[in-house]
């Protein structure tokens, strides 16, 4: 088993119209436009939507319905939970890191795609990724490869480019409920949370 995108997926076809009637502003992207504006919403400080490709099977977002953030902003976890999340302080969120650059950041370094595994955050990174190191020094990661998710690796690299750190904070798409699988859970989603921007399918909305 080499990834666990194996649920439905939509096309922008089929989200077109969706998007259209939604009374939101938006604007539709070509992929490369499409991760350069969802990195810079998250340098940004943005919480951003991010549903693309097939919804992932199991227990973890893994990059396709996710919620994802600067993990840089020590912040942040109190940010999500307030605004979205609501979960108790104590639990941690989770790091999206490139496959390749796993070892800059973790004392580890065997892939762990699934995000099932936790390895320890380098002593010289906790301060770097702070809003996805656990009180422990750990971190629940995902190693985001080229081959299987292309589209979120390109996203992560482009936030690498903008603030030299190859790794995102990545949470489910969800507020309280089952994680979104359509097009439509998706904009009811962001519609009623204080999410910032979504990337639906090659579509930006803000609103």
């Amino acid at each position: 088993m080499e990834h666990a995108y194996t649920g439905p997926e939509f096309a922008n076809g089929q989200i077109a119209g969706l998007v259209k009637g939604s009374g939101l502003n938006f604007r539709e992207l070509n992929d490369s436009e499409l991760t350069r504006a969802a990195a810079q919403a998250i340098a940004d400080g943005k919480i951003v939507g991010w549903f693309q490709g097939r919804m992932e099977f199991g227990p973890r977002a893994l990059g396709n319905r996710s919620i994802v953030v600067d993990p840089r902003r020590a912040d942040m976890k109190d940010i999500l939970n307030a605004r979205i999340k609501k979960r108790e302080p104590f639990r941690p969120f989770a790091p999206s890191v490139l496959e390749e650059r796993v070892g800059d950041y973790f004392e580890q370094t065997h892939p762990s795609p699934t995000m099932l595994m936790v390895y320890q955050v380098k002593q010289d990174k906790r301060a770097v990724i702070p809003a996805v190191t656990h009180v422990d020094g750990s971190g629940r990661l995902q190693t985001v490869s080229c081959t299987t998710n292309p589209i979120y690796h390109r996203l992560i690299c482009d936030f690498e480019k903008l603030t030299g750190v190859p790794v995102v904070l990545n949470t489910s798409f969800n507020e309280d409920e089952p994680i979104v699988c359509s097009p439509q859970e998706a904009l009811s989603c962001f519609q009623r949370t204080r999410m910032d921007v979504l990337f639906l399918g090659n579509y930006m909305l803000e609103r």
